[in-house]
């Protein structure tokens, strides 16, 4: 039997404070990795995001802590080939993966940061969930059904957050929702709730922040 797809409710007012006070306390930048050994010790929980280059990634994790430049956006795909550890509060990991989409990164750039993704999927212990960004403009693309099934062939749930969700009619948001729940249901590793966000107005932040907060 599948799962039906929906959209994350709004958390309960016990939730919404618990995220929120997670995300007001400390949260700073620890180091950005480009080897397996150096990554932090596995102490604690983490979640990592990932999306295509300019999906409105670091914009969203800004958004997130209430810090305008903790994570750094770059208009130039394929720029950043760091995996960047941020700790919050001394419980917590947010790994901010590098944007995928290479179109201006030369190709062994490229492989040597795909081996690294692909190790960092398969063998971190702590990694609770991996939220995965699509632009609530373009809906799914390739290069994003291509990270999913590393996830799944990684074993890794994955969570779509949808990005810019201010920027379509309503209607077209709809349109895109339905076929983001269509392609979901290919992938064996998807969480069946999709968080629809706007960095610019804050709608969805709340579910984010709670759903990060209430995992163990």
């Amino acid at each position: 039997m599948k799962v039906p797809f929906t959209l994350a409710p709004e958390p309960v007012q016990d939730q919404a404070e618990t995220g929120r006070l997670l995300f007001a306390g400390p949260c700073d930048f620890l180091k950005g990795v480009t080897a397996m050994e150096a990554l932090p010790p596995a102490d604690r929980l983490e979640v990592c995001f990932a999306g295509r280059s300019n999906v409105g990634k670091s914009s969203l994790i800004n958004a997130l802590t209430g810090r305008k430049a903790l994570a750094r956006a770059s208009n130039t795909p394929g720029r950043t080939q760091e995996i960047n550890y941020f700790t919050l509060g001394e419980a917590h990991y947010l790994v901010d993966l590098p944007g995928y989409g290479f179109a201006e990164a030369p190709k062994d750039v490229v492989a040597r940061w795909q081996t690294l993704l692909k190790a960092y999927l398969s063998g971190r212990p702590t990694l609770r969930r991996a939220f995965v960004l699509v632009d609530g403009r373009h809906g799914l693309k390739p290069v994003d059904t291509e990270i999913m099934k590393l996830l799944d062939r990684a074993a890794v749930t994955f969570q779509v957050v949808l990005t810019k969700a201010d920027k379509p009619k309503a209607k077209d948001l709809e349109k895109i929702i339905e076929g983001v729940k269509a392609g979901l249901a290919k992938h064996p590793a998807a969480f069946p709730e999709i968080i629809v966000t706007s960095s610019e107005t804050g709608h969805g932040l709340a579910t984010l922040r709670a759903t990060i907060a209430g995992m163990s």
